[in-house]
């Protein structure tokens, strides 16, 4: 196992770096601690030949103007919550509106934008670099004093692990994933694919896309993966959900709902034979088929990013639980330890 370490630039006076993780079967991943994001993932094919399967960017420049979230943290609180508001204790708190009328991802300044305190160090058989951030009491109006630990692991498996900890000195709310973008291919669109989510409900949007607060099974609909079915293979079709969001772009309840280590979902790319398991502590995942690009992004290497060009599947806490009564709590107290953990391994056939 190895990590090297680069300067990637600096911003805001501070130096930023990138991390390469590479394991004995010649994975690598790379990530910087602008944003916690991962830049690079090369895993090989069914030939053994290796291949970035995230989209990224070349420059610190583009992370830092970056409108997408590629391979990022996002946090304090992942996703939409309505309005930009939520109520805690009976005093309601007011977040940016940075999504239309709602809250996204932590808000103008989330965790995605900030640098990371980061520690690289190998272990047997494991490559690890820690992440610390602490968010002050009132950073992008969330309350408490918030102290949040990420580390990735590479493992000789070919898996990569996320930890995520955060704990607090004032109640709060926290909700945070790694936001992204896979293509298996390395090109083209991801419709090919294919892909399992381990889910028999989901959690129906409105046209806001905001949860409407119902729990509604997949049975029947395009939403249905509960067997792999290529993602563009319904993708078009006249149904309610994906004409608000463009295509998918929901949170999927899944099956075991115990905290446990578990699958929630499987790609499978037939043309490199790559295969992406997703395994995580989570109660939800949510799956985003890259309908919000628009050709309009210019990637690593000059790649432009055009609609689907890559799909996110990132394990969190359900869209503005904060005002659910019915969704599993984010709320964090003082004296808690915000625990959760995801798996993304790699192989092929």
């Amino acid at each position: 196992m190895n990590i090297d370490k680069k300067q990637f630039g600096t911003t805001d006076d501070t130096e930023v770096y990138l991390y390469t993780l590479t394991n004995a079967h010649g994975m690598e991943v790379t990530i910087t601690n602008y944003g916690g994001a991962v830049t690079a993932i090369k895993v090989p094919d069914r030939k053994g030949d290796l291949g970035d399967v995230v989209l990224g960017y070349d420059t610190l420049a583009e992370y830092v103007k970056n409108p997408r979230y590629f391979g990022a943290i996002v946090g304090r609180h992942a996703n939409r919550i309505a309005r930009g508001e939520f109520s805690l204790n009976g005093k309601t708190y007011r977040l940016a509106r940075n999504n239309g009328p709602n809250h996204l991802h932590g808000g103008i300044k989330g965790f995605d934008k900030v640098v990371w305190d980061s520690q690289e160090e190998t272990a047997q058989g494991e490559a690890r670099l820690r992440l610390n951030y602490r968010s002050e009491d009132g950073e992008e109006c969330y309350p408490g004093n918030l102290s949040a630990g990420v580390i990735y692991t590479l493992s000789s498996k070919s898996e990569l692990r996320i930890d995520y900890r955060a704990t607090t000195d004032q109640d709060t709310i926290v909700n945070l994933t790694n936001h992204s973008y896979f293509n298996l291919s390395g090109s083209d669109t991801i419709l090919k694919h294919e892909l399992m989510i381990n889910a028999d409900r989901f959690t129906p949007v409105a046209d806001d896309l905001i949860p409407t607060g119902e729990i509604r099974e997949v049975r029947n609909s395009p939403l249905d993966f509960t067997r792999s079915v290529s993602i563009g293979a319904r993708i078009n079709e006249q149904y309610d959900q994906l004409t608000f969001t463009g295509g998918y772009d929901h949170n999927f309840v899944l099956t075991k709902s115990d905290e446990s280590l578990r699958l929630a979902g499987r790609a499978f790319e037939s043309m490199s034979g790559r295969i992406l398991e997703v395994l995580t502590t989570q109660p939800g995942i949510q799956f985003y088929s890259g309908n919000f690009l628009d050709g309009s992004i210019v990637g690593r290497g000059g790649t432009v990013y055009k609609k689907y060009a890559g799909f996110c599947l990132e394990p969190q806490h359900f869209p503005d639980s904060p005002n659910q009564p019915a969704f599993p709590t984010t709320v964090l107290r003082p004296g808690e330890e915000y625990r959760q953990t995801t798996v993304f391994r790699f192989s092929s056939e």
